[in-house]
């Protein structure tokens, strides 16, 4: 028996199968550092990334009435600045339209240009250098406080609270930890201009051995030592600084506020030898929305956010809201809603000055207890 059978011309076809996927596929470059000594925390934001995209698509998120369907492009950076402009230069090339990242400030602030050139938002969750949103890219944003508050809050605390009169310094020659220290002497000298800064040391992200440096701060007798870097060396750095002796209490930002860090310093983090701050924090009025973000999260990824996983999340919501608010996806059209997007987000109120850093940023006061992060205050 013969069967007829029915040919559908292609221009049709291919006109069915086009209505069929009409729908706007929008591409979010997500940049961490997922290899390397803080694959931890680079992994906690990448999970707060794959958070947002993922209740974005299943609430059905529009823009300008269509229903749009958000996508990841997640690129490891490494905590390296020349690998931090490959993949930058990588999601140029892919036409992404949005990019949540860098981690460090060495690798932001590298690859802001970058994006900036190419006309693509940069929203970074945990760039603090000053200088990341002082180069004059309009692209460029953060939604947490940046060093200038940092450290210049952690030195007037050091000096105000914990009564600190002699001080020695330490960084790890990055971005992120020169800058932190820098700021933090600034602070220190604001609140009291007779303050001690005994010692400037310097150590990289890599070392294991702080011993020379230590024995010269021993000598110094410093009561507080401060420490720009990651949890990584900071870690071993306060074991050595027990093991020699030295008695200070040891103070240092966001980089060593982790969970990791109590765990690699062992015993030498003692309950209250240890200040360290967040840039972020929320309000007390806040607090349930973050503490329904934590409990997600925990939920779905059976672990604990590091730090900075839910100012991911408000980063990429940010920007899905100010895509929104300019019924386009394209760089160009909602850069500018950008500027002027007040969102309300898990981490609170997100709206930014004129050179892209948020406004009234918060800080968060911890210190260790039993090996745990303990927090001391909210500050802004």
């Amino acid at each position: 028996m013969l069967f007829k059978t029915k040919f559908i011309p292609l221009a049709i076809a291919l006109a069915f199968a086009g209505s069929a996927n009409a729908q706007e596929v929008i591409k979010i470059g997500h940049v961490g550092p997922v290899s390397g000594p803080s694959a931890h925390l680079g992994k906690d934001n990448e999970n707060g990334a794959k958070m947002a995209v993922e209740e974005l698509n299943a609430k059905g998120f529009k823009i300008d009435g269509k229903p749009v369907k958000f996508v990841l492009q997640l690129e490891d950076d490494a905590s390296d600045p020349k690998q931090g402009t490959a993949v930058a230069q990588k999601l140029v090339d892919a036409k992404v339209n949005g990019v949540i990242g860098h981690l460090n400030s060495g690798t932001s602030i590298p690859a802001s240009k970058i994006y900036y050139d190419a006309g693509i938002p940069q929203i970074s969750p945990a760039t603090t250098q000053t200088k990341y949103t002082q180069q004059g890219f309009t692209s460029t944003f953060r939604v947490v406080a940046n060093d200038a508050k940092l450290g210049g809050t952690l030195g007037g605390y050091a000096v105000g609270k914990m009564g600190a009169k002699k001080i020695a310094v330490i960084d790890d020659r990055t971005a992120y930890g020169q800058g932190v220290a820098d700021e933090f002497i600034k602070g220190a000298k604001k609140a009291l201009p007779g303050v001690q800064i005994v010692g400037k040391e310097f150590t990289n992200d890599k070392a294991t051995d702080f011993n020379a440096i230590l024995t010269t701060i021993k000598g110094k007798n410093p009561d507080l030592v401060f420490f720009g870097g990651m949890d990584s060396v900071g870690g071993p750095l306060l074991r050595q600084m027990k093991a020699l002796g030295i008695k200070a209490k040891f103070m240092g930002g966001d980089g060593i506020c982790t969970e990791p860090f109590a765990k690699l310093a062992g015993d030498a983090a003692a309950n209250g030898t240890v200040i360290c701050a967040e840039a972020g924090g929320v309000s007390p009025e806040q607090q349930k929305n973050m503490d329904d973000f934590v409990a997600r999260y925990k939920k779905k990824y059976n672990a604990d956010v590091q730090i900075y996983a839910p100012y991911v999340y408000d980063a990429i919501m940010t920007m899905a809201t100010a895509m929104a608010d300019a019924k386009s996806s394209q760089p160009a059209k909602y850069l500018p809603f950008l500027h002027k997007i007040k969102y309300q987000g898990v981490t609170g109120l997100i709206s930014f000055d004129p050179k892209g850093d948020i406004k009234d940023g918060a800080l968060t006061l911890f210190t260790y207890t039993d090996g745990k992060k303990t927090k001391v205050e909210v500050v802004k």
